[in-house]
């Protein structure tokens, strides 16, 4: 449920934002387990320069085939989400869409709420319908997912673990 008052908006990555978005990754804790972000294991945050890099990656020509975008609430970056649209491999495995939201953000209705926006955005991108994957274990994603109409496709086991799939219509 989403909290009263709160004002929450997705923009577009920025080095405008590296403060709010490191305390997130911290609050995330050590690993690439943040969804939606884009992060590689090469890629070095901690400093003005790393992350201005990445961003610069996350929005140049080589993004091409995403759309990422930051999840703020009350102008903090709580989660990110992206939207895969052009078919790769990686959308395969990973849907066509990816999010995550800072453990403290959660149970707020961003992430409902930003899978609602991406989906609307989805159309614009040639897309009409949206793999979205979760871990088998995430009862909250996949309720997200539900909640939009997600129908799931089947369960499989990737690289990355067992996994539902799930089609949405945009």
């Amino acid at each position: 449920m989403a909290e009263l008052g709160m004002h929450r908006a997705l923009v577009p990555p920025t080095v405008q934002l590296h403060r709010s978005w490191l305390d997130a990754h911290h609050e995330w804790g050590p690993g690439l387990h943040e969804d939606g972000f884009g992060l590689a294991e090469t890629d070095e945050v901690e400093s003005a320069a790393g992350f201005a890099d990445w961003v610069d990656r996350l929005s140049g020509p080589a993004s091409t085939d995403c759309l990422f975008r930051w999840i703020l609430r009350d102008g903090e970056v709580a989660g990110g989400i992206v939207l895969r649209h052009n078919d790769t491999k990686v959308t395969e495995h990973l849907g066509h869409v990816g999010y995550g939201i800072c453990p403290s953000a959660r149970r707020k209705g961003l992430a409902s709420w930003a899978l609602g926006e991406v989906i609307g955005l989805a159309p614009s991108y040639g897309l009409d319908r949206l793999l979205i994957v979760c871990d088998m274990d995430n009862v909250a994603s996949a309720r997200t997912i539900e909640h939009h109409g997600g129908l799931v496709e089947d369960h499989r086991h990737s690289g990355y673990g067992r996994m539902r799939r799930y089609w949405i219509d945009a």
